[in-house]
């Protein structure tokens, strides 16, 4: 998930604003081999490594139509990443527990919203519309984190960007009307387009609430509440086998369900701590740019998906609006 200007603060993708508090990453997660080490002083390297696992995330969820059910994909993405979370964050965590036992309605609530919701209507989506459009419209989030701290923080912005956040939405909604004003006037919108619109909502608010997070390590907040999704998603997969939309995964649905668990889960999450830790959130988040850019030239090079005129355009707007906000940001941070 993509970092809000506004906020100074990551962003999924998932799933990567918990790295708004620099936390050094150093003991728990350092490789040690030589080239790795090099690596994992690289914060260029590692965050565009990053941005191409999230943008990878929008491609494999719509590979992973037919090959395993949506809530089963989202529990299971949970119930797996726990395991390399957990031993990540495990000295962490001796320290953190009482304070995130504390705050157990935060983080269950986080982990719903942020973790859980999302990635169920993500899923959902990629069932209806392509991975171009969930690409772009993801691209939304720092925008409508800017309006979400206004309307609920009562947040100051600039006018640059705000003009940011407009011409932003006004790419989503070139993503929705398919390029024809005659659908945006009439409301004529794809289903799929609409709920990736929410998710990223939900997102949005989750990247708020991350203001009023507990004072812990990033990887104890990411293990708080990854748990948090694991749990809140079982009675989505239990409802999904009630209903008779179980599909046992096939070989290619086990293939995305490591990926998904170990990739915008996991690694996405520890290399973006680590970028954030070398470089300070404000620089690390302007490679959120690449997210909806390389999540299209994915869903055009693997999927064979159209790239219309309208999603040139779309495009264009998406990521010029992420780049004046975040530039004024930066402005005004300094």
């Amino acid at each position: 998930m993509p970092p809000a200007p506004a906020l100074r603060a990551p962003g999924p993708i998932a799933e990567n604003n918990r790295a708004r508090q620099p936390t050094s990453m150093t003991d728990a997660t350092a490789p040690r081999m030589g080239l790795l080490q090099s690596a994992w002083a690289s914060p260029s390297l590692l965050l565009v490594l990053t941005t191409l696992i999230w943008a990878g995330h929008s491609i494999v969820g719509r590979l992973a139509v037919g090959e395993v059910a949506p809530m089963t994909l989202t529990c299971l993405r949970w119930g797996l990443a726990l395991i390399p979370i957990f031993l990540a964050a495990r000295p962490a965590l001796r320290r953190d527990w009482p304070v995130l036992r504390a705050h157990w309605p935060y983080m269950a609530a986080m982990g719903a919203l942020g973790y859980t919701g999302f990635n169920a209507l993500f899923y959902v989506a990629a069932h209806r519309t392509s991975a171009l459009n969930l690409s772009i419209i993801q691209g939304a989030i720092p925008a409508l984190v800017l309006i979400g701290a206004r309307l609920v923080l009562g947040a100051q912005f600039t006018a640059l960007q705000a003009l940011g956040a407009l011409i932003t939405m006004a790419g989503v909604a070139a993503i929705a009307a398919q390029g024809e004003l005659s659908r945006l006037a009439a409301l004529a919108f794809n289903g799929g387009d609409v709920m990736m619109f929410i998710a990223a909502v939900l997102y949005a608010g989750y990247t708020i609430g991350l203001r009023e997070r507990p004072p812990v390590s990033g990887l104890s907040l990411l293990a708080g509440m990854a748990l948090a999704a694991f749990v809140t998603s079982v009675p989505l997969m239990i409802w999904e086998i009630a209903a008779g939309g179980f599909i046992w995964p096939t070989a290619a649905g086990y293939a995305t369900l490591v990926y998904v668990a170990l990739g915008p889960a996991f690694v996405s999450q520890i290399m973006f701590m680590r970028g954030v830790e070398l470089i300070g959130p404000g620089r690390a988040g302007v490679f959120v740019n690449l997210v909806p850019a390389f999540g299209a030239i994915m869903a055009v090079v693997i999927l064979g998906e159209p790239f219309a005129a309208y999603h040139v355009v779309a495009l264009i707007l998406v990521v010029g609006g992420i780049a004046i906000a975040q530039r004024a940001s930066t402005k005004v941070h300094r």
